[in-house]
């Protein structure tokens, strides 16, 4: 049986929001069994847990907002994205401010600050959503599905296709979460330097630089490093996929695809797979069938789903 999992003490960041611009402090404490992920912000004392039913649809970023409409927290998905791939189950995320700081654009200040706090098991099983049957959404041409998977994790394919001569079509697939650190935590977020001074006049991209970003210019990237990866920009879509799946509220256990899709559609996939109850059902994670149907006659599994 595999157990649940808090972080075995506190850990604090700051930093600046990617779009905002403001400087905000994030810490990451200790939570109990059956607690989920919940953000908290400080400045409002307004609680909000992560969950996809209290997002806000935005096509740049994963924004969530409380149940009383008063509170956001936006660009979730990179810690998100760093806590689905180290297994973390239940946390407080304490935030004196609207927006996730950008860090260096990608997932590993989270993912090397989690190890580095270590992780320690807790007294509940740990639970998750599996697959049972395709789910599938749409925009015009980008497309994201979930289907089953005979295996007992969430593996992750991304395609992006951008006329664009660093960067063209590519596609990568993390097979598992257990690669996460090597292979998808440092991909950082992309952008075009042609569209910096519009997203600004929107009010977007304050915070953005080539410190926390990779910046294309006509048919160059424009970061003194260059890329971490030769296909970067699709591994950072992978990493926005992990993140925003995440928000299942428990892990998923099946195959994601997406073609071009991006925050909007993951959110849409969300909403349609909990729209179909015989699309998933609640598992207990490492448990054989017959653990399983026990877990059901005794209540073990969540009353919604048992």
């Amino acid at each position: 049986m595999k157990k649940q999992k808090t972080l075995a003490k506190a850990i604090s960041f700051s930093g600046v929001g990617l779009h905002t611009g403001d400087e905000v402090t994030l810490t990451l404490k200790p939570a109990p069994v059956n607690h989920g992920i919940v953000f908290h912000r400080t400045d409002l004392n307004i609680s909000i847990p992560a969950h996809h039913a209290l997002v806000e649809p935005s096509p740049l970023c994963t924004t969530l907002v409380s149940l009383c409409g008063r509170a956001r927290v936006s660009t979730v998905e990179h810690l998100m994205s760093a806590l689905a791939g180290c297994r973390v189950d239940n946390l407080v995320v304490e935030i004196n401010g609207g927006e996730m700081p950008i860090m260096d654009g990608s997932a590993a200040p989270f993912v090397q600050a989690i190890i580095a706090a270590g992780l320690i098991p807790q007294a509940a099983q740990r639970r998750a959503y599996r697959i049972l049957r395709a789910v599938h959404v749409h925009d015009g041409d980008k497309t994201a599905s979930l289907l089953p998977s005979i295996s007992p994790d969430l593996s992750i394919t991304c395609r992006i296709d951008f006329n664009h001569a660093a960067i063209g079509a590519q596609t990568f697939t993390l097979a598992s979460l257990d690669d996460f650190g090597d292979l998808i935590a440092r991909a950082r977020t992309f952008g075009f330097e042609k569209d910096i001074a519009t997203l600004r006049k929107m009010g977007l991209a304050k915070g953005g630089s080539l410190d926390n970003a990779i910046v294309f210019g006509d048919t160059r990237v424009l970061n003194p490093e260059g890329m971490r990866y030769e296909n970067e920009c699709v591994r950072h879509k992978v990493l926005d996929a992990v993140g925003d799946l995440y928000l299942a509220g428990l892990p998923l256990v099946g195959d994601f695809y997406g073609y071009c899709s991006g925050h909007f559609l993951n959110y849409r996939l969300l909403t349609e797979l909990f729209a179909t109850p015989d699309a998933y059902e609640e598992i207990l994670c490492g448990a054989d069938e017959l653990t399983m149907d026990m877990a059901r006659e005794t209540g073990d599994l969540h009353p919604l789903w048992a």
